[in-house]
């Protein structure tokens, strides 16, 4: 199977992204193809065989990757599985690239793999970064309903069946979106701890835009993808759980900002999953209610 990869930056991370470029020059087997994207900055030098593409604009997150799965031809379909990384990441291991081809060769009803996060330092990886709500074991592989964002593979299929990333997102939720959307068509996303990606161990909130935006994409997440009577069920189990961490009063105000844009705001087309999604999704121990 032919892979390749999607590195969104914004130039600011030259010695991390060469680094990243070097671990997946290494990988075993065939050369994984590699495009990537200048988010609105010049790309830094890359080595000689890297396709570079520079936007004139930072388009977000899930924009950027778009634009590196069309650098792949229609959909990706120039290759059969894309990497999705972070910049300042790095693939722990040469293996990495042929445990996709052999997970995904094994199982037709794969289409997402979410690999382990962990720290270079401490090889800690942070309970967020186990997308499941059983989070305390981060050794343990499984079925997930979720993946993510920046340490991941992607048979290309379901970028040509169910479309790409929602762009409009910008930042955040944006994975669920895709996840959701590819458990709807009958895919399968599994989460695998010995596809390994180190990263510096950060806060989210670091962003200065995320409280906002992580209010006004989960109800455009609710809006986009949920039966009817469960959107004010999801959004209100979210709006509790907000409540509980007991942000900052910023914080809130900025989330009560986002949560109103969210319902005030256009969200993309509508296509509510079925509700045999909605139980394959609370079978495997996250009901699309949290």
């Amino acid at each position: 199977m032919k892979v390749g990869a999607v590195i969104i930056t914004m130039g600011n991370r030259p010695q991390e992204l060469r680094a990243l470029l070097d671990s997946v020059a290494k990988q075993e087997g065939d050369p994984v193809e590699v495009v990537v994207v200048g988010n609105g900055a010049p790309v830094p030098e890359v080595p000689e065989g890297v396709r570079t593409v520079e936007l004139p604009e930072n388009l977000g997150i899930p924009g950027g990757r778009n634009v590196g799965i069309e650098a792949f031809g229609p959909g990706g379909t120039d290759v059969d599985i894309l990497l999705f990384l972070d910049d300042d990441g790095l693939l722990a291991t040469l293996d990495t690239a042929r445990l996709c081809r052999e997970a995904f060769a094994a199982d037709q009803e794969l289409g997402i793999i979410s690999f382990r996060i962990a720290d270079p330092d401490t090889g800690e990886t942070q309970r967020r970064h186990v997308p499941r709500l059983r989070a305390s074991d981060p050794m343990r592989s499984s079925r997930v309903t979720t993946f993510l964002g920046g340490a991941n593979a992607v048979r290309t299929k379901v970028l040509a069946e169910v479309g790409g990333l929602p762009g409009e997102f910008f930042y955040a939720h944006e994975e669920t979106d895709l996840a959701w959307r590819a458990l709807n068509a009958g895919w399968m996303i599994d989460y695998r701890s010995d596809m390994v990606l180190f990263h510096p161990t950060t806060a989210p909130s670091r962003h200065a835009v995320y409280h906002r935006m992580v209010a006004r994409n989960r109800v455009w997440l609710a809006r986009r993808n949920l039966p009817a009577p469960l959107v004010p069920v999801y959004l209100g189990v979210w709006m509790l759980l907000t409540l509980a961490r007991r942000p900052s009063g910023p914080a809130l105000k900025a989330w009560f900002g986002g949560f109103k844009e969210g319902w005030t705001t256009p969200c993309g087309p509508r296509e509510p999953m079925k509700w045999r999604t909605v139980w394959r999704l609370t079978r495997l121990g996250r009901p699309p209610v949290i």
